[in-house]
C-alpha cells in the first residue's frame, strides 16, 4: 500500500464517535438514496470530477480500476442520492475502515440537506458493521461550509495519525 500523502495546508481530519444516539436521515422530497451498482461507476466519476474539479481522480479508465480494486472499497458503502429525474444528485463513497473518502453534492442539489442525510446514513451503516468511529479529511478554506456541517453532526478535529 502506498505511503499516504501528507496533508495539504488547511487540511484537517475530523472524527465522529458512534457511541451516541444517531439521528435518522431525512431525505428531501424528490430525492432517494440507494447503494452503488456496477453501472453507476461512470456517473459517480462524473459527479466527483464536476464537484471537486481538481483533476486528482484522473480519467475514468484509471480511476475506476483504482477505486474498485482497493481492498477498502465495498459497493454497500457507496451511497448514491438520485433526484426525481433519475439523475445522480449526490454520493458518499466510504472505505470499510470507517472513512468517508468522498462526499459530493451536485451544485443544483445543494442547500437541501442531502449531505447531512448522507452523513447520518453513513454513520448508521458503519455502526451496524461494528465500527466505533468515522473519520474524513477536509479543507478548512476550500470547504468551510462542509466543515460547519460536520461540526454540527458532532465531528471534531483529531490528529492526522491517531
Amino acid at each position: 500500500m502506498p505511503e499516504p500523502r501528507p496533508p495539504a495546508p488547511n487540511d484537517i481530519r475530523l472524527r465522529k464517535m458512534l457511541d451516541e444516539t444517531l439521528v435518522p436521515p431525512h431525505w428531501p422530497q424528490g430525492f432517494a438514496m440507494r447503494c452503488f451498482e456496477p453501472g453507476d461507476a461512470a456517473a459517480l466519476h462524473a459527479l466527483l470530477t464536476e464537484v471537486f474539479d481538481d483533476g486528482a481522480d484522473g480519467p475514468f479508465d484509471e480511476w475506476w480500476p483504482r477505486i474498485s480494486g482497493d481492498p477498502e472499497f465495498d459497493p454497500a458503502l457507496c451511497f448514491l442520492v438520485i433526484d426525481a429525474k433519475g439523475r445522480l444528485a449526490a454520493a458518499a463513497l466510504c472505505w470499510t475502515r470507517g472513512f468517508v473518502k468522498d462526499l459530493a453534492v451536485h451544485p443544483e442539489a445543494r442547500g437541501k440537506g442531502i449531505a447531512e442525510a448522507l452523513m447520518w446514513h453513513a454513520f448508521a451503516r458503519f455502526r451496524e458493521r461494528g465500527v466505533d468511529r468515522v473519520d474524513l479529511k477536509t479543507n478548512t478554506v476550500e470547504n468551510a461550509v462542509a466543515v460547519r456541517l460536520y461540526q454540527r453532526l458532532g465531528m471534531f478535529e483529531v490528529d492526522w495519525y491517531s
